[in-house]
C-alpha cells in the first residue's frame, strides 16, 4: 500500500480532525448508553456493566522495554485462550519489538491481557523476568473520556515472585477500532474479492459472484432482490458503504455468512457485531508492523526453546486443553477465572515422570498392590516430620523461586521471617480481606471453598464422562455407606484440587451447622490429574479422607470431603460438631503436599455457575479463589428472590 504525503492542506486536516472527533463521539455514545442503563447501581458497578457490554477490536502494540540488566529478550502476550510472542530483540538492555496484535473484546469475554518478558535461552526454556497485566477496557474507558490519547503508555514490569518489586518498564500502545469502521473495513476486504474492475463498486454480476462465494443457498436464490435492497441510491451499483450496511442488517436478520471462510469457525451466536469483528480479524492484513507469532496456548509454551519444539515435532509431548496422557500429561492447563486466560500449572519434570510411571500403567499399579502403598504412606509420614523441623525452613526460598509467578507473597499475613518451619509457611494465613466473599448477605449463594483448580458436574455420571476415569468411582464409595443417603447418589459434585503452591486453608462454601465428622482411613495417592484421570486406580475413594456433613436451610445437607494425598499426612479441622459456620469461614487446612476437597450437594439443590460447568465439560479445570461465586440454591431461585446482578464473582 502506498504511503500518503506527510503534508496536508487545511481542508484535509479539517476533515481528518472531524472524522476523528466523529469516531470518538460514536464510541462515547456507545459507552454512555451502557452506563445509563445501570445508573441505579454503584459507580464501580457502572464501569463493570459498561465494560461487559462493549464489543470491539483492541490493537495492542508492544513497542520497547527497559530492563535492569543486559540480555536478549522476548515478550509474550496472553489473552483468553491465546498467546502470542515477539521476536527476540537484539538490544540487550533496551529491547525494541514494535510488535502488534489485534484482540477481540467480546461480551463477557476476556478483558485482561498479560505481558510477560523473558530472558532468552535457546536450548531449553527461557526465564520469566517480569510481567504486567492490563485491563484493556479500562484503557478504552480512559481513551473515550479524555480529549486526546497518548501515543504510548509506560508500564512497570513486576517481579513474578514479588509483585511489589519493579524489574523494568515496557512501553505499549493500545487503541480501539470504531465498530462502524470495523464493519466498513470488513466490507472493503469482501468487496475487493470480486471488484474485478477495481472501481470500488459492485455491479449486479460482481455482487452475484460475491453472494455465491458465501455458500449460502438461501441468499443465492435472492441475489437480485438483495442487490436492489443494497443499492439504496438506485445508481445500479453497490458501494462499499452500501455493502457494509447490507452485511450488518442481513447478519442480524438472516446471516449471509454462517461459517468464517478463513478459519472455518461456525458463526453461531446471532450477534452481527461479533460476527463482523471475527471476520474482520481473520481477514486482517495488519498495519505493516511486526506481527506477533501465534498458535500458543500459554506463555510457558510460547517461551520454550528448541528442545521442547523438537519433542513436540516428534510427538513425545504436546499442549492441549482437556485430558492428556503420556508425556503430554505433564502440561496441565487450567483456565484462570479472574483473568479469563489459560495458564499452565507448574510441576517438576521428574515428579511428573514418576507419576506417569505409577498411575498410567498396569505395571505401576501392580507395584501398589505389592507394598508400594505402604511405602507411599511411610514416605508421606517421614516427609511430614521433616517439614515440621526447623531445618526445613531453608527450603522456603527454593519453593518460592520455583513457583514465583504463581505465588503472591503480598497477600500473606506474616513476613517470611515469621515462619520457623516449612509447614508453618505451607499453611500460611492471608491478610484480612484478601479473599472477599461473593454476596456475603445471601446464604442461598454458595462460594468456592479453596484456592484451587475446580471442576463441577451436575451428576456423578457427568464427572465420570469428563474427568474421573478411575475404576468403580461412586458417591457411596466416596462418602461411605454410613453417611451416604439416597439424596446424594445423583447429586452435584464439585472438586476443589489444591496444588502445592496454593493457599492450603479451606473454607466453608455454605452457611449451616456442622453435623458430624467421619474419618475414613486409606492410601495417599497423588491427587494430580495424572492419577485422577488414570483408569487403573480410584484416587478419591481409596485415599485417606475426612467426611463432614453441613446442614443448611438453603441447600439441604452438603457433604464436605477433605482428601489427603501423597505428602499430606495431616488434615486439620478448625470447627467441631455442632458449630455454626458462615460461608467463607475458615474450616481447616492441609499440611504439606497437594490435596483435594470434594463437595457433594443433594440432587437438585444447587445451580452451579454456567462457566464452571462449561469448562468442566471440556475436561478443563478452572482456577478459582476462596469466596468466588460457585452457584445458587435451586430452592431459593424458585421462589423469585432478586437477581444476582450485583453479586460479582469476587470483588
Amino acid at each position: 500500500m502506498g504511503q500518503g504525503s506527510s503534508r496536508e492542506d487545511s481542508s484535509s486536516a479539517s476533515e481528518s480532525s472531524s472524522a476523528s472527533s466523529s469516531r470518538r463521539s460514536r464510541m462515547k455514545q456507545r459507552l454512555h448508553r451502557r452506563r445509563h442503563r445501570s445508573r441505579s447501581n454503584s459507580s464501580s458497578h457502572h464501569k463493570h456493566l459498561a465494560a461487559e457490554d462493549f464489543v470491539g477490536i483492541a490493537l495492542l502494540s508492544l513497542l520497547r522495554a527497559e530492563m535492569k540488566f543486559k540480555d536478549k529478550w522476548l515478550a509474550c502476550l496472553s489473552f483468553g485462550e491465546q498467546t502470542f510472542r515477539t521476536h527476540t530483540s537484539d538490544q540487550t538492555d533496551k529491547p525494541v519489538w514494535n510488535a502488534e496484535k489485534k484482540l477481540l473484546l467480546d461480551k463477557n469475554g476476556p478483558r485482561v491481557a498479560r505481558i510477560s518478558v523473558f530472558e532468552t535461552n535457546k536450548m531449553h526454556k527461557n526465564t520469566l523476568i517480569g510481567y504486567c497485566e492490563i485491563d484493556l477496557l479500562e484503557f478504552l474507558t480512559r481513551e473515550l473520556e479524555s480529549d486526546s490519547s497518548p501515543e504510548c503508555e509506560t508500564l512497570n514490569l513486576l517481579d513474578p515472585s514479588s509483585p511489589d518489586k519493579v524489574v523494568g518498564e515496557i512501553s505499549v500502545s493500545i487503541s480501539v477500532e470504531d465498530p462502524i469502521e470495523t464493519e466498513k473495513s470488513f466490507a472493503r476486504r469482501i468487496l475487493s474479492i470480486v471488484d474485478y474492475n477495481e472501481d470500488g463498486h459492485l455491479s449486479l454480476s460482481e455482487f452475484s459472484d460475491l453472494i455465491t462465494a458465501f455458500g449460502n443457498q438461501v441468499a443465492a436464490n435472492k441475489k437480485e432482490e438483495m442487490f436492489k435492497a443494497a443499492d439504496k441510491n438506485g445508481d445500479g451499483v453497490v458501494s462499499m458503504d452500501e455493502l457494509a450496511d447490507l452485511l450488518a442488517i442481513q447478519q442480524e436478520k438472516e446471516p449471509l455468512i454462517n461459517c468464517c471462510p478463513v478459519c472455518g469457525e461456525t458463526l453461531e451466536v446471532p450477534d452481527k457485531l461479533n460476527h463482523m469483528i471475527h471476520l474482520s480479524l481473520c481477514f486482517d492484513e495488519g498495519t505493516g508492523k511486526q506481527v506477533m507469532t501465534g498458535g500458543f496456548l500459554t506463555d510457558k509454551q510460547a517461551n520454550y526453546g528448541w528442545m521442547f519444539k523438537l519433542s513436540e515435532w516428534a510427538h513425545f509431548s504436546s499442549y492441549d486443553v482437556g485430558l492428556n496422557s503420556g508425556s503430554s500429561g505433564s502440561h496441565i492447563l487450567v483456565f484462570d477465572r479472574r483473568t479469563k486466560r489459560l495458564v499452565e500449572e507448574l510441576i517438576d519434570g521428574k515428579i511428573a515422570l514418576s507419576m506417569r510411571a505409577i498411575y498410567q500403567s498396569k505395571l505401576g499399579l501392580g507395584l501398589m498392590d505389592t507394598g508400594a502403598k505402604e511405602l507411599l504412606q511411610s514416605i508421606s509420614e517421614k516427609q511430614g516430620r521433616k517439614m515440621n523441623s526447623v531445618e526445613s525452613a531453608k527450603d522456603i526460598p527454593t519453593f518460592i523461586e520455583f513457583f514465583k509467578d504463581q505465588l503472591n507473597l503480598a497477600e500473606v499475613k506474616h513476613p517470611l521471617e515469621h515462619f520457623k518451619t516449612f509447614n508453618q509457611f505451607f499453611v500460611r494465613e492471608l491478610k484480612p480481606g484478601a479473599r472477599p466473599v461473593a454476596c456475603p448477605e445471601r446464604d442461598d449463594v454458595a462460594v468456592c471453598g479453596a484456592d484451587c483448580r475446580l471442576t463441577a458436574f451436575r451428576s456423578v455420571d457427568d464427572s465420570l464422562r469428563f474427568w474421573i476415569k478411575g475404576r468403580k468411582f461412586s458417591v457411596q464409595g466416596l462418602l461411605g455407606k454410613d453417611i451416604c443417603s439416597s439424596t446424594f447418589i445423583d447429586g452435584t459434585l464439585v472438586i476443589f484440587r489444591l496444588a502445592p503452591q496454593d493457599y492450603h486453608r479451606f473454607h466453608s462454601p455454605v452457611s449451616g451447622t456442622v453435623e458430624q465428622f467421619v474419618k475414613v482411613p486409606g492410601c495417599l495417592y497423588t491427587v494430580n490429574p495424572i492419577a485422577v484421570n488414570s483408569k487403573y486406580c480410584n484416587v478419591f475413594t481409596e485415599n485417606k479422607r475426612v467426611v463432614s456433613i453441613i446442614s443448611t436451610a438453603e441447600f439441604g445437607k452438603v457433604a464436605f470431603v477433605a482428601i489427603g494425598a501423597t505428602m499430606v499426612g495431616s488434615i486439620t479441622f478448625l470447627k467441631k460438631e455442632g458449630d455454626h459456620v458462615k460461608k467463607g469461614d475458615e474450616f481447616g487446612y492441609f499440611s504439606f503436599g497437594g490435596s483435594t476437597v470434594i463437595c457433594v450437594f443433594e440432587k437438585d439443590a444447587i445451580e452451579i455457575d454456567e462457566d464452571l460447568l462449561a469448562n468442566s465439560a471440556r475436561s478443563l479445570e478452572t482456577l478459582v479463589y476462596v469466596g468466588m461465586k460457585l452457584g445458587v440454591s435451586k430452592k431459593q431461585a424458585n421462589v423469585g428472590l432478586p437477581n444476582l446482578q450485583n453479586c460479582v464473582l469476587q470483588d
